[in-house]
């Protein structure tokens, strides 16, 4: 039991030093984040197609 509470202290020592994004880089963070997802979709699914049109090409579909 000892051993848990130094850990929970050792613990909430820590989380006082992370120092946390604000708000405006938060909403920064985020757009690039689902922005960089869409645009990586959206290449994956090009790529995709244009494989299944050269698949079909080569053996026929």
């Amino acid at each position: 039991m000892e051993k848990v509470v130094k850990f929970l202290k050792e613990v909430r020592a820590e989380g006082t030093k992370v120092t946390w994004p604000s708000k405006d880089e938060l909403v920064g963070s985020t757009i690039v984040t689902v922005m960089t997802t869409i645009i990586v979709s959206a290449f994956i699914a090009v790529v995709d197609q244009s494989l299944v049109a050269i698949f079909k090409l080569v053996f026929g579909g």
